[in-house]
């Protein structure tokens, strides 16, 4: 049974900094894609970037690029989210989300790719 495990969530003020991470279980995660969603009241759920676990290429959407950074322990099965310069509008429900596959890097955002899911973390960023 596969399982992802989300945490370091939390409240900060805007500028600030959080680590999120996911670690699965019962998954091989060995060449497949793992990515991060978030998905604010009333709104809809968002790609936030994405990774391939074989070879670590990454994909962001553009409203994190340059303060975001998606990364990983193999030897952990683990994936992070280190979030730089966090604005209000980051605040959300954020989701780990697992592939069976290996997804094509133009689809990476898509949550249709995901099949295994977290039940996410809550980051709150304050004005």
């Amino acid at each position: 049974q596969v399982q992802l495990v989300e945490s370091g969530g939390g409240s900060v003020q805007a500028g600030g900094s959080l680590r999120l991470s996911c670690a699965a279980s019962g998954y091989t995660y060995s060449r497949k894609s793992m990515g991060w969603f978030r998905q604010a009241p009333a709104k809809e759920r968002e790609g936030v970037a994405a990774i391939r676990t074989g070879g670590g290429s990454t994909v962001y959407a553009d409203s994190v690029k340059g303060r975001f950074t998606i990364s990983q322990d193999n030897a952990k099965n683990t994936v992070y989210l280190q979030m730089n310069s966090l604005k209000p509008e980051d605040t959300a429900m954020y989701y780990c989300a697992a592939a069976s596959w290996v997804v094509a890097l133009t689809r990476m955002m898509r949550t249709s790719e995901y099949y295994y899911w977290g039940q996410g973390t809550q980051v709150t960023v304050s004005s």
